[in-house]
């Protein structure tokens, strides 16, 4: 649809690790991953949820819609791009 996909994860991963984080839940990760996911959020038009149950995944969809952004739940339903 003309569309760049990107997910927090692909942003955060990396940078966890390099700060030192071992995995979810250790003080680096409760620092950085949500609050990087979010700021990736704030310059995004929509989100597309999809997969299984997620915490996370339904907290930026909540954060996602308390900001006014678009929340799509199947490519069937995201518009071409511009």
């Amino acid at each position: 649809a003309g569309h760049l996909g990107v997910t927090g994860e692909a942003l955060a991963l990396p940078l966890l690790e390099t700060a030192g984080s071992t995995g979810p839940g250790d003080a680096v990760y409760e620092e950085m991953f949500h609050p990087l996911a979010e700021q990736l959020l704030l310059r995004r038009d929509a989100v597309l949820r999809i997969g299984g149950p997620s915490e996370g995944a339904d907290l930026m969809v909540g954060r996602a819609r308390a900001w006014g952004k678009d929340v799509y739940t199947s490519l069937d339903d995201i518009p071409a791009a511009r």
